[in-house]
């Protein structure tokens, strides 16, 4: 299912800064998947681990897929931890999706005694009992309060979810999903945006709120 217009393109005014945004390269998962989708929507998209590079970046974006524990052990091995925490107390944009986002709380339930990046408070949970796992489908948002990182995806709009956790409740939710009651989709605490499903999968709504990150990313001037 895709959203019934077009993302915005490399043609607007604001495209034409093109900002550098990192991805962090930690070795899990099709991480070119979300180099590619920025790079689309008019983002000079790097995908690295070269702390020096994610410096000089305007924005930053950290995915992940797979285990809780492992995708938090790989970051320590390529001290990619120590650069996204640099990046965030920085001030710039910052995205992170599926376990990237789950990464940016405290501790999941999918591993036991691992500890997250702890920049966002609370605790990822399982999903809901009497809903298979993982939910792995098109589900609609449900928006809770306005976010630019929203900013005209339309009415409940259609996403991609691959994930068995999500982050429980907190004041910085911005958007849920209904599986088996309501399930945590999306947070923002200050420049901190994460979500739960892939925008890079999710056609051109998903293209639309990269776009909406790049735009703040367009915003902030890079360093040297």
């Amino acid at each position: 299912m895709t959203a019934p217009f077009e993302p915005w393109r490399a043609t607007d005014d604001w495209a034409d800064v093109a900002p550098r945004v990192a991805v962090l390269d930690y070795g899990i998962g099709n991480l070119r998947s979300a180099e590619k989708a920025l790079a689309h929507v008019g983002a000079d998209a790097v995908l690295t681990a070269d702390p020096l590079e994610v410096e000089r970046a305007a924005a930053v974006v950290l995915p992940g897929v797979g285990a809780f524990g492992r995708c938090r052990e790989a970051l320590a091995e390529t001290g990619l931890d120590e650069v996204a925490l640099e990046a965030v107390a920085s001030g710039r944009p910052f995205l992170g999706i599926c376990v990237g986002m789950q990464l940016l709380f405290e501790e999941s339930e999918e591993s036991p005694g691992v500890t997250g990046l702890g920049v966002l408070s609370g605790r990822v949970q399982r999903l809901p009992t009497g809903v298979k796992h993982p939910q792995m489908q098109w589900n609609r948002l449900d928006p809770v309060t306005e976010s630019p990182l929203l900013d005209g995806l339309g009415d409940r709009p259609w996403m991609y979810f691959v994930h068995s956790f999500a982050p429980e409740a907190t004041a910085d939710v911005i958007a849920t999903c209904d599986y088996g009651g309501p399930v945590t989709a999306a947070v923002q605490h200050e420049m901190v945006m994460a979500t739960q499903f892939h925008p890079e999968k999710s056609g051109s709504v998903g293209l639309q709120l990269l776009a909406n990150f790049v735009r703040l990313a367009a915003s902030v001037p890079a360093g040297d």
